[in-house]
């Protein structure tokens, strides 16, 4: 199944809002889901959007391996 933009955002969002370490693992899923669908542009949009640098260390251009290929 394809992890759209709008869901990807959503549940993004969500995870920000409660910033947690594992809210973070969270997110990092997410973005792994983005990558395999909508590739790298896509993930550094949202890491960008979401200001997870400065929340949690996650930078632009880090590759995320999906781990449903």
């Amino acid at each position: 199944k394809i992890m759209t933009l709008d869901k990807a955002r959503e549940m993004l969002g969500t995870h920000v809002s409660l910033g947690s370490g594992y809210n973070r693992n969270a997110a990092r899923l997410v973005l792994g889901e983005v990558q395999r669908d909508h590739g790298q542009q896509a993930v550094d949009m949202l890491i960008r959007e979401f200001n997870m640098e400065e929340l949690w260390g996650i930078k632009p251009g880090t590759v995320f391996e999906s781990q449903y290929k």
